[in-house]
């Protein structure tokens, strides 16, 4: 949401969303940047959020607004700093030294939107850049800025962009880093917002990014693991934990040959279904 906007910060406080990205780039006039700056920066920096990650999308470091942004939102004390049109690891290194400098916490995890067709040639490299100081926490698909650059359509089933989409998630699970989905524009269309989150799902996103509050019900929905299929993930984890099958790597469950590596996929699967029943008890 454009950082400038003050009502759309009030209303981010009670979105059932599980991050917040706050723009200081595209959606903000250049006159109205700085102001912008202040007031996402304080945003950031209470309480006011609860439980959601709060993000800071900043400007590019080649704009006379990117360096105290990046300097505003690590002092605030922001989740993520989203880094606009990352092309090659250079441009990771590029913001942990303006982060160093600032004497940014060496945790303070960046993000990177992947928007051009040399991030997608590099997103292998951008990946491999990612652990360490200033870690890089999250890919993030900006799939207008790719449909702009390339001129492939994001019509029929966003053909022209599965494979730099997943591109982008093999480069994401090698080196564990998340893969978020870009927008869905037509913000009336909930059968085709719908359909695109389930491909995203597919595809192996961990998420997608929402332009408007009415796609965030939807967008749960889809990444949220149906109920029998979290009730076999722990039948599986309850049956590798069984001591009778300990040293085991293959059980029959139920007439199906179940392998180590599923026994990791429904730990995962778990783990999510809990954290989605914690949030929503507190809600």
């Amino acid at each position: 949401m454009p950082g400038s906007n003050a009502r759309a910060l009030e209303k981010a406080k009670t979105l059932d969303a599980d991050a917040l990205i706050f723009d200081l780039e595209d959606a903000v006039a250049p006159d109205a940047k700085e102001m912008a700056r202040r007031q996402v920066a304080a945003a950031a920096a209470s309480a006011d959020y609860g439980d959601r990650e709060i993000v800071i999308r900043v400007n590019g470091l080649d704009t006379p607004w990117g360096e105290p942004d990046l300097i505003a939102a690590a002092r605030a004390g922001a989740n993520g700093i989203l880094i606009p049109k990352v092309q090659a690891p250079g441009d990771l290194e590029a913001v942990r030294t303006v982060l160093r400098k600032a004497g940014a916490a060496s945790r303070q995890a960046i993000w990177a939107m992947m928007e051009t067709p040399f991030a997608v040639l590099n997103a292998g490299a951008i990946a491999a850049a990612g652990p360490g100081e200033y870690p890089l926490a999250a890919l993030i698909m900006g799939t207008n800025d790719l449909a702009k650059e390339t001129r492939a359509s994001l019509d029929g089933a966003r053909l022209g962009m599965i494979a730099w989409l997943s591109i982008c998630v093999a480069a994401g699970r090698a080196y564990k880093i998340d893969v978020i989905d870009g927008v869905f524009n037509a913000i009336g269309d909930e059968a085709g917002l719908r359909a695109e989150l389930e491909q995203a799902r597919l595809l192996g996103m961990d998420g997608k990014t929402l332009i408007h509050p009415s796609q965030i019900e939807a967008c749960n929905d889809a990444f949220t693991p149906p109920a029998s299929e979290v009730e076999w993930a722990r039948r599986i984890v309850t049956a590798f934990a069984d001591p009778a099958n300990a040293g085991k790597g293959v059980l029959q469950l139920d007439g199906k040959m179940v392998e180590l590596l599923h026994a990791e996929m429904a730990k995962r699967t778990v783990a999510l279904a809990d954290m989605i029943a914690k949030r929503n008890a507190a809600d």
